[in-house]
C-alpha cells in the first residue's frame, strides 16, 4: 500500500489534497505556510487536518522502516518464504506485524528453547496432532539422561504446546478482544504506605476497580502515576475461565489421552505467557491513548494561553510580589524595555507602606504609567489593595497577571542574555509586566511545560508532547505575526521556515544595520535563502516600511496581483487597504489565474480590508472579591469572580484570588451533557462561580459555574 491510500484510510481526506500536502512537506514547507499560502494545492485544508497527513505520515514511515528490519531479520534466519513476505508487505498495523514476527524473533533461553534442546519437539508436534493414543509409552520413547521421567518429557512438551499456542495470532487476537471489551483496571494501596504524607492525594485509589475501555484520560494517568510512586498496586483481570474456554474451543479437536495435556499448556500459555504480555500491551496502549488526550488537553489550554488579549503597546509598571522580600517593581515603556527598578516594602514585617504608596505613585507619575501587572504569587491580595488605595494623578488600570513560569524565564539563558546587569528578582517582575503587553511575545520565552496549563504533563510521552506544544506556539505566532523589527530571538525562531539559528542571524542584522525598511530586504540576512523567505514572508510585518503591503498577511509572491488590482481601479495600493468599500465591489474572478486561485484572492481581499489586524481579544480589568483572602474565608453558596486558569477533560480551575484554585467538575459547568469543557469555558475567562464544598484540610474547593 502506498503512503497515499494509507493516510486516505486513516483521514479520509481526498487523494489530491493528500498528495499535493505530501508534496509541500516533502520540500520542507510548514504547516502554518501550507495551510495559509497554499489553499488552491492542498484544497483548502486547514492546519488540523494538515497536522493528521503529517501524523499519518510518520506512522506510515515508521511501519514501513520497520517491516524492512523484520524482512532483513528473517531473510539473515533463512526462514523467509513468499507467504511471509506477502503477509508482512500487506500489513498496516504494527501489532499484526510484530505477531508475525513473533515466532521467529531471537528469544532469551526459555522453557521451550531448553525442551527443544532434549529432542523433545516431535513429542509435542504428536501431542498437539491430537493423534496419540498411547500417550505414556510414547513419552517413554523420549526420556534420557536429561529428561529422567515420563513426567518430564511431557512437561517438557507442554513448554513447546505453550509456546506455539503463545504465537498463534487467532488466540493472540481473541485475548486482546477479551481485555479491550472486558479488562477490569484494580488498585490496592500499599499497606505500609496507607499513612504516608504523600500517598493521601491518590487517596481516591486506595480501593478502587472500573472498567479499562471506559476509565477516563485523568484517572489512569494519576493511578499510573500512583503505582510510579509506589503507593498502590495495579493489575487487570478478565474473566479466565470463559478465556481458557475459548482457547480450548480453538485448539482441543479429539477426545483423547492428549486433551489434558493440551489443557495444562494452555492454561501454562495464558498465565506465563499471553495475560502477561497482553495485559501490559493493553495497558501500555490505554496509557497511550490517556497520553494523546492529556497533550490535546494541554495544547488547547496553551493555544488559548498564548492568543491571550494582549494590553498592547502601554507604559506597564510591574510588580512581582512578596512579603519579606519585598516587592519588586519595575518600569516598561512601550516597548516592553526596562526603564527602572527597584524594591518596595509595603507589607510585614517592615510594613513600610506608606514609603511604597508615594514611590510607585512617583514612579507611575515620572513614567506616564497607563497600566499595573501585579504577579498572582504570594503577596499578591495584599500588594493589589495598596495599589487601590493609591491616588493617581491619571486612571490606570490594574490588572492580575499569572506568573506561571516566570521564575524558569527568570533563571533562564534568555532572560541572563536579556538582562545581564540585573538579578533574577528583577528579570521575574519584567516578565509580569511584559505578560500584560503581549502574553505571545513573552510566554515563548519559556519552556511550555512550564506555563501550569497541563494536565499529568510529567507523566505523558515526553517526546510527544513537546513536538505537540512546539507545533501549537508555532501556530499561534504566525496566526498572529511577528514585527520583525521590535520581535525577540525567541518569538523569531517560532516563525515558519526560520527557527532558532536564523533568528539568530536576524538579530544579529537588525542590531548591526537598524531597522528592516522592507521584507524583501529580509533576504540580506546571512543564510537566509529563497526557500526561509518564501515560509517566512508572509508571517513577518513591517511596520511603517516602503511598501504597505509588508505590514500584512499578503505574501510577496502575491504583491503582482494587488498592483494589477489597484491598477485596474486606478488608485495606489495605500489608498486600496482597508477601503471596505471599494474592495467588497472587486470582482475577483477576473484575477484568478493559473498560480493564484480564489482561496488566495479571498484571503486577500479579507487582508487589505483589514490588514495585519491582530486577531486577539483585548485585555480587560479584573477584580477578585476583596473580602475573601484565605481557603478559610471560603463559605458554601458565595458567589465569586473567578478566571479560568487551567481546563481538563473533567472541568477547569478557577483562580478566586486565593493560593488555591478551586475546581468547576463537569457536571457543574452546565445544566446539560457537557462533552467538550472548551466548548463551555475558555482559558483566562472571567466568570462567577458559587462555592459548593470546601474542604480545609485537603486543600480542595468544589465550585458551579453560574451561567
Amino acid at each position: 500500500m502506498q503512503i497515499h491510500q494509507y493516510i486516505i484510510q486513516q483521514t479520509q481526506i481526498s487523494e489530491k489534497s493528500i498528495k499535493n500536502t505530501l508534496s509541500l512537506l516533502g520540500d520542507d514547507a510548514t504547516i502554518p505556510f501550507i495551510a495559509r499560502y497554499r489553499k488552491e494545492m492542498t484544497g483548502n485544508l486547514d492546519e488540523v487536518e494538515i497536522g493528521k497527513i503529517v501524523k499519518f505520515k510518520e506512522v506510515y514511515e515508521g511501519l514501513e522502516k520497520r517491516k524492512k528490519a523484520i524482512l532483513k531479520a528473517l531473510e539473515e534466519q533463512d526462514v523467509l518464504t513468499q507467504e511471509l513476505t506477502s503477509k508482512i508487505n500487506n500489513t498496516n498495523n504494527i501489532t499484526a506485524l510484530e505477531d508475525l514476527y513473533l515466532p521467529f524473533k531471537k528469544k532469551r533461553k526459555t522453557k521451550a528453547e531448553t525442551a527443544r534442546s532434549q529432542g523433545l519437539e516431535p513429542l509435542a508436534k504428536m501431542m498437539m496432532s491430537q493423534l496419540v493414543n498411547d500417550l505414556e509409552y510414547t513419552a517413554s520413547k523420549y526420556t534420557s539422561k536429561e529428561v529422567e521421567t515420563i513426567e518430564d518429557a511431557l512437561e517438557g512438551a507442554r513448554f513447546i504446546m505453550a509456546e506455539w499456542i503463545n504465537e498463534r495470532t487467532d488466540i493472540r487476537n481473541n485475548i486482546r478482544y477479551q481485555i479491550e471489551r472486558f479488562a477490569q483496571i484494580s488498585c490496592k494501596v500499599i499497606s505500609t504506605k496507607k499513612e504516608d504524607e504523600k500517598a493521601q492525594k491518590f487517596k481516591d485509589y486506595f480501593e478502587w476497580s472500573e472498567t479499562l475501555n471506559r476509565i477516563p484520560s485523568h484517572r489512569l494517568l494519576a493511578i499510573l502515576r500512583a503505582e510510579k510512586e509506589g503507593f498502590i498496586r495495579v493489575k487487570l483481570q478478565i474473566d479466565t475461565e470463559i478465556t481458557l474456554q475459548k482457547m480450548e474451543d480453538r485448539i482441543i479437536r479429539s477426545n483423547n489421552e492428549c486433551v489434558g495435556q493440551i489443557q495444562l499448556a494452555i492454561q501454562d500459555a495464558y498465565k506465563r505467557l499471553l495475560f502477561p504480555s497482553l495485559s501490559n500491551e493493553a495497558l501500555s496502549k490505554a496509557k497511550e491513548k490517556a497520553d494523546d488526550e492529556a497533550i490535546q488537553v494541554f495544547t488547547k489550554n496553551l493555544k488559548q494561553l498564548l492568543l491571550g488579549a494582549p494590553l498592547g503597546e502601554k507604559r506597564v509598571l510591574a510588580i512581582d510580589p512578596g512579603f519579606r522580600s519585598g516587592c519588586k517593581i519595575v518600569c516598561l515603556n512601550t516597548q516592553g524595555e526596562l526603564k527602572h527598578n527597584e524594591t518596595v516594602f509595603p507589607h510585614a514585617p517592615q510594613n513600610k507602606s506608606f514609603d511604597a504608596i508615594k514611590k510607585i505613585s512617583s514612579l507611575a507619575e515620572a513614567h506616564q504609567i497607563e497600566a499595573i501587572a501585579i504577579g498572582n504569587g504570594t503577596a499578591s491580595r495584599e500588594t493589589e489593595q495598596l495599589i487601590q488605595k493609591i491616588q493617581f494623578k491619571n486612571p490606570i488600570d490594574v490588572f492580575v497577571v499569572s506568573e506561571a513560569g516566570a521564575s524558569i524565564y527568570s533563571a533562564s539563558k534568555i532572560a541572563r542574555d536579556e538582562f545581564p546587569n540585573y538579578d533574577v528578582t528583577v528579570r521575574g517582575a519584567v516578565s509580569i509586566g511584559r505578560r500584560l503587553q503581549d502574553p505571545l511575545a513573552e510566554l515563548v520565552k519559556i519552556d511550555a511545560k512550564s506555563i501550569g496549563v497541563g494536565q499529568y504533563q510529567h507523566d505523558v510521552d515526553q517526546t510527544k508532547l513537546k513536538k505537540s506544544l512546539d507545533s501549537t506556539v508555532e501556530s499561534c505566532v504566525n496566526t498572529v505575526g511577528v514585527n520583525i523589527n521590535t520581535a525577540s530571538l525567541s518569538l523569531l525562531s517560532y516563525v515558519s521556515g526560520i527557527g532558532p539559528k536564523l533568528a539568530e542571524n536576524i538579530v544579529k542584522y537588525r542590531n548591526e544595520n537598524g531597522s528592516f525598511s522592507s521584507r524583501s530586504e529580509i533576504k540580506k540576512v546571512p543564510r537566509l535563502g529563497g526557500k526561509a523567505f518564501e515560509q517566512a514572508a508572509g508571517f513577518l510585518r513591517v511596520k511603517n516600511g516602503k511598501n504597505p503591503l509588508d505590514d500584512s498577511g499578503v505574501h510577496p509572491e502575491s504583491y503582482a496581483v494587488v498592483d494589477k488590482i489597484a491598477k485596474d481601479l486606478k488608485m495606489k495600493v495605500a489608498s486600496l487597504i482597508g477601503n471596505k468599500e471599494v474592495l467588497q465591489k472587486i470582482n475577483i474572478k477576473n484575477y484568478i489565474s493559473e498560480t493564484v486561485g480564489l482561496p488566495t484572492l479571498q484571503d486577500i481581499i479579507k487582508e487589505l480590508e483589514k490588514p495585519g489586524v491582530d486577531p486577539r481579544a483585548k485585555a480587560k480589568v479584573f477584580s477578585f472579591d476583596k473580602n475573601i483572602k484565605t481557603i478559610s474565608d471560603l463559605r458554601i453558596g458565595q458567589l465569586l469572580p473567578g478566571i479560568v486558569n487551567n481546563i481538563t477533560n473533567f472541568g477547569c480551575f478557577v483562580d478566586i484570588g486565593i493560593k488555591e484554585s478551586g475546581l468547576i467538575h463537569v457536571s457543574n459547568l452546565s445544566d446539560t451533557f457537557v462533552k467538550d469543557v472548551n466548548a463551555i469555558v475558555s482559558l483566562q475567562q472571567q466568570i462567577v462561580a458559587k462555592v459548593l464544598e470546601v474542604d480545609v484540610v485537603r486543600k480542595r474547593i468544589q465550585l458551579a459555574l453560574i451561567n
